[in-house]
């Protein structure tokens, strides 16, 4: 799944393609990404088309697009791309809905495994997703107030840095690195921490997230690429996430793959020394 930083590279693409234009036709080619909308793909098309697009906005893992005093909420899910294409361009058989921009490009929603989704929220351009915490690269983001209220959770550390209530953005790949750079265990209460360990473990996930986001992104495969279809590079610069068997570029013991939460995370059981009473 996209996290801060692929999301950040789309926003800023959108920004340079779609800010100021005017949506002139929207054509919903399926209707499961805009299943929220009350009145179904029609509504959705027609509450859209002939709006102007002022501004991409994003926090955490969202997008939206400010139209006056309404949002388009944009989530990649797990496979969601926005691609901007010449309307002759052939479309990527994934293509779900498509926006006709008035200078005659087409930006279009495409999503493979249909995860993702758009939804209109009318008079929330100011703030469409309350639910989403603030994360490390907003202005307003208070990393000792964040740090407290994760010392005060019953939780473990990475459950902490992915629960997007709590700080948003960080996924697995970028909660792995952190822990990693931080050589912290990934079960690790959090009620162990410092409180200047618990501020360090926030500003090195921003610090791991800016990395990538100078690199374009984290791309493993197909699935994630910015509007003009290009990948990003940080895989290459991975100490942790998906190199298993693979010598820790610290103290050389391979890195291993442990069970998380039906995912996995990756660590040097060396550098990151499993607290007392975990397997």
């Amino acid at each position: 799944m996209p996290e801060l930083p692929e999301v950040e590279v789309v926003r800023r693409g959108l920004t340079a393609h779609v800010q100021g234009r005017t949506l002139e036709r929207v054509t919903v080619l399926h209707p499961r990404p805009v299943r929220s909308h009350p009145f179904g793909a029609d509504g959705f098309a027609a509450d859209l088309g002939g709006r102007t697009v002022d501004a991409v906005h994003r926090r955490g893992k969202y997008l939206w697009l400010s139209l006056a005093d309404d949002a388009l909420v944009i989530h990649l899910g797990m496979s969601g791309q926005l691609r901007v294409n010449a309307p002759s361009d052939p479309r990527q058989r994934n293509t779900r809905v498509t926006f006709l921009l008035d200078d005659g490009s087409e930006l279009r929603f495409v999503d493979q495994r249909m995860f993702g989704g758009l939804e209109w929220r009318p008079g929330l351009a100011s703030s469409p997703v309350p639910h989403i915490a603030a994360d490390p690269f907003d202005p307003g983001f208070d990393a000792a107030a964040v740090a407290a209220r994760m010392r005060s959770r019953r939780t473990t550390v990475k459950r902490a840095l992915l629960d997007q209530g709590l700080v948003s953005g960080i996924g697995n790949i970028y909660a792995d690195e952190t822990l990693w750079r931080t050589a912290t265990h990934f079960e690790l209460p959090t009620g162990e921490l410092g409180p200047r360990r618990a501020v360090t473990l926030l500003s090195t996930a921003r610090d791991v997230m800016a990395d990538a986001l100078a690199e374009g992104g984290t791309s493993f495969d197909s699935l994630y690429v910015n509007v003009n279809g290009e990948s990003g590079y940080f895989s290459r610069s991975l100490e942790a996430y998906g190199r298993e068997g693979q010598p820790c570029r610290r103290c050389g013991t391979p890195i291993v793959r442990r069970s998380f939460m039906n995912r996995s995370s990756y660590l040097c059981p060396r550098c990151q020394r499993a607290p007392k009473g975990t397997r």
